[in-house]
């Protein structure tokens, strides 16, 4: 009875924390879903509220009599709805009243009323101790002077099977009849607004040669600092290592003096070569090339191996959940990084832009269709979330196996 008791205890234990877990996962990845289906949408179903989750397009209809389709909308006629279609919009209507008696209104359409008097010469009453203009409105055949209480615009809607049954009504308060329906178009049309496509692949080139030579210059620091012995390799390492604590700030203008003399502003060098060299890469592969046994180095020696031969035939193919893990955070910092691009590239050199260069100006370019601005966010984030997904296994594992060599 207690085993029984106990494992259901467990299992309940267990499924409120999974709930709970997945609660919170959803919490966090609603931005990004949101992101992907407004990307999707048409610009005028971004600004609807409140907002939906998923895309909708307006349904249209032909209506005889008319040259183009119009939107279908929904309108109550004798309790019931039904689908009219959307003749004319902005129309104006006013509520009139005898000045002696406004709970008596009439709504007429504006062009049906004129002025008091003419429009040269219009009469006036005063209500509540305010003055206002009186309109002629036509009741039962004569013509009463009345004011104007309110006016509002409307829409004429007709229903598509007798276009002569017309029902009027405030067509911001309509609900327009929708479907579910993706615009994948829209990257294409980002993509020839902005010239994502340069950009993307100038972003790529960045990336994998920082990539590659971060990974090269570390594998090599890494090796040096942890298994050959010369003067000064501690303190030549603290003192690298201590390079770290600099803000990036505090580079920004010698960086770009450095730059300017070499003459590689405005150049995709610019953002490649000063960050092949990194004290963390070199940190992370010392610390892992420490952990591996040196009597196979020794051995390998005594064979008349080569220190580069041992590193590229040994060390290297039993380092590659740490290669991957630098790999990731190398690759991640590089595509999104967004300072020194803004610093370094010139705004109007645009056969230079990067990702985030190129989506800061269309920011400006496409400030009323958020959906193109989502759809270059989207370009700019699923590569690294796929790489990132990709390499989640190898952190596990190098994280486990640094866990036992401890």
């Amino acid at each position: 009875m207690k085993t029984h008791s106990y494992r259901l205890a467990r299992i309940l234990n267990n499924l409120f924390t999974y709930l709970v877990l997945s609660f919170f996962a959803l919490v966090m990845l609603f931005p990004f879903f949101y992101m992907l289906t407004t990307s999707l949408k048409l610009p005028s179903d971004t600004f609807r509220y409140p907002p939906r989750m998923f895309p909708h397009d307006p349904i249209t209809t032909v209506v005889e009599g008319y040259d183009a389709p119009l939107p279908l909308y929904y309108v109550e006629i004798d309790g019931q709805q039904k689908q009219f279609a959307l003749a004319r919009s902005n129309i104006k209507v006013g509520t009139y009243a005898p000045a002696d008696d406004l709970a008596a209104t009439e709504e007429r359409y504006l062009t049906d009323v004129s002025p008091t008097g003419g429009a040269m010469n219009p009469q006036t009453v005063t209500v509540n101790g305010e003055e206002v203009k009186l309109f002629d409105v036509t009741v039962d055949g004569a013509i009463v002077p009345m004011v104007l209480i309110s006016q509002t615009t409307v829409g004429e809607f007709v229903d598509p099977q007798n276009p002569e049954t017309k029902v009027y009504q405030n067509v911001r308060l309509s609900m327009p009849v929708e479907n579910i329906s993706w615009h994948p178009e829209n990257y294409q049309k980002v993509v020839e607004l902005q010239g994502l496509d340069r950009a993307l692949t100038n972003t790529t080139l960045v990336t994998i040669l920082v990539v590659l030579g971060q990974l090269l210059t570390s594998v090599l620091g890494g090796y040096a600092f942890a298994r050959l012995k010369f003067p000064g390799r501690n303190s030549v390492f603290v003192f690298y290592l201590g390079t770290i604590m600099i803000p990036f700030v505090m580079l920004i203008v010698p960086l770009y003096q450095l730059m300017v003399a070499i003459g590689w502003t405005d150049h995709l060098a610019s953002l490649i070569i000063p960050w092949i060299f990194t004290a963390y890469g070199t940190f992370l592969m010392r610390q892992h090339f420490i952990t591996f046994p040196k009597e196979i180095e020794e051995a390998a020696l005594m064979d008349g191996a080569s220190r580069l031969r041992i590193l590229k035939d040994i060390l290297i193919p039993a380092s590659v959940p740490a290669l991957a893990t630098q790999a990731t955070f190398t690759f991640l910092y590089a595509w999104n990084s967004f300072v020194w691009p803004l610093v370094v590239i010139n705004v109007g050199n645009e056969k230079n832009h990067v990702l985030t260069l190129a989506l800061n100006v269309l920011r400006g370019r496409a400030s009323d269709t958020p959906n193109l601005i989502l759809a270059g966010a989207a370009i700019a984030i699923i590569p690294p979330l796929i790489v990132f997904i990709l390499g989640q296994r190898f952190f596990v594992e190098s994280v486990a196996s640094s866990g036992v060599k401890g």
